[in-house]
């Protein structure tokens, strides 16, 4: 059997403000080719559908016309589909009674049974080759949050122990089905121990100190396959081919711009994995960045002039990130590269503004504590900042305004 593993579409999202519709159109015309020419039976896609909890119906149309595209591309395709912490669990799960004739499963939410034991039933999908025989169990679990997962006694890492609680057993009850000659699965999004993260990852909400972090070795050892979702880069976990992040099929900040997005494609053969492989998604808008490293805005402004001028295949001009380095406040930057843009095949997405480091020998300390601050006026503050910022002092004109702010706010509250 096989099976393509992916996560992370994000359906709706805007780079820096920018549509995707297109991009996300191209993406899943390719995944309907590629399911068909690989011979793919099984397609997981692992959380993270949409990128808000309730999207736009542009975006529903959007996954729904890919489901019905891609099982009359490929007869007798399965999909396993689960909620991830973008999704709304329970609108991702409404048309479920639906899309299951049509061998579509999709779980978005953990059930429970009228003595509150956790209904593991629900999670576990059979997966049937193209002569009806179950020969592989998926368990399909989406998202968790809090109360989703049993309660482990005197533990200190809460969530990360109840979600490791939750998939042993979940495979404890996927043994109780299990036959000779069967495999497991299982899917899961969710943030793993040591994940090498992508910028876009870090702007996620991470519970400090990492204790929602769950290790590999949550996973039964003897799963043929951990399609993972959450982090958007793709990678293994734990040194184990066989746990694995797909990754976002679309770049999602400045930093991929090199980067390969992928799916996973391998087989499943008498409870074997063999044939892993990872298949590139062509890029459909290109990530630059003009210039490679930030130039004084001069120099940066002659870069931009030499740009391709623009066509008519607006939704395909490359998004552009401007890198700029300054000796102190520009006001109208924006202006000045705006102009130079004007005519160009490009979309600005970003302006990175960059100062001559403060960091070496001698620079001052940043402030560190509470009680420095309190020592400090506002004044002081002020200074110490813009010093730091363009190691020079603050000019006259600008200490005056902050004195008038100042004041102002002073009158307002007295």
């Amino acid at each position: 059997m096989k099976i393509l593993h992916t996560a992370d579409w994000h359906i709706g999202q805007t780079f820096y403000q920018y549509d995707r519709t297109y991009e996300h159109q191209q993406f899943l015309h390719w995944l309907v080719d590629t399911i068909k020419a690989k011979d793919i039976e099984l397609l997981i896609i692992s959380g993270d559908v949409f990128d808000i909890a309730n999207p736009s119906a542009v975006a529903i149309k959007l996954f729904y016309a890919f489901l019905n595209s891609a099982v009359k591309a490929q007869p007798g395709l399965q999909i396993i589909v689960t909620a991830g912490n973008h999704d709304s669990a329970a609108r991702l799960e409404a048309p479920k009674p639906l899309l299951e004739s049509s061998d579509i499963h999709i779980v978005g939410l953990i059930e429970r049974k009228a003595d509150g034991s956790i209904d593991y039933e629900k999670m576990l999908i059979p997966v049937r080759d193209r002569s009806g025989e179950t020969v592989l169990w998926c368990m399909a679990i989406p998202f968790l949050r809090m109360g989703d997962y049993p309660a482990v006694a005197e533990s200190q890492t809460l969530y990360a122990d109840g979600v490791s609680a939750l998939y042993k057993e979940a495979y404890e009850h996927a043994l109780t089905k299990k036959q000779g000659g069967q495999g497991i699965i299982a899917m899961a999004h969710l943030h793993t121990l040591d994940a090498e993260l992508s910028d876009h990852d870090k702007s996620e909400r991470v519970i400090m100190g990492g204790i929602e972090f769950v290790p590999a070795k949550a996973f039964h050892e003897d799963l043929l396959y951990v399609a993972l979702g959450h982090i958007h880069k793709a990678q293994k976990i734990g040194g184990k081919d066989h746990i694995r992040y797909s990754g976002s099929p679309l770049p999602m900040s400045f930093s991929e711009m090199n980067y390969k997005h992928q799916v996973v494609s391998f087989d499943i053969s008498n409870g074997v994995m063999s044939g892993l492989e990872m298949l590139e998604i062509p890029v459909t808008t290109e990530l630059l960045r003009v210039p490679a490293k930030p130039q004084p805005i001069d120099t940066v402004l002659e870069a931009l002039l030499q740009l391709p001028e623009a066509t008519e295949t607006i939704h395909t001009a490359p998004y552009l990130e401007v890198r700029v380095l300054l000796e102190g406040p520009e006001p109208a930057l924006r202006h000045k590269i705006e102009t130079a843009l004007a005519g160009k095949h490009v979309r600005l997405a970003k302006i990175d503004v960059r100062y001559p480091s403060s960091a070496g020998e001698g620079a001052e300390e940043r402030i560190a504590s509470a009680t420095q601050l309190q020592e400090l006026s506002p004044l002081d503050i002020f200074k110490k900042i813009y010093h730091e910022d363009y190691e020079r002092e603050t000019p006259e004109e600008l200490v005056a305004l902050f004195q008038q702010v100042l004041q102002e706010i002073n009158t307002k509250e007295e």
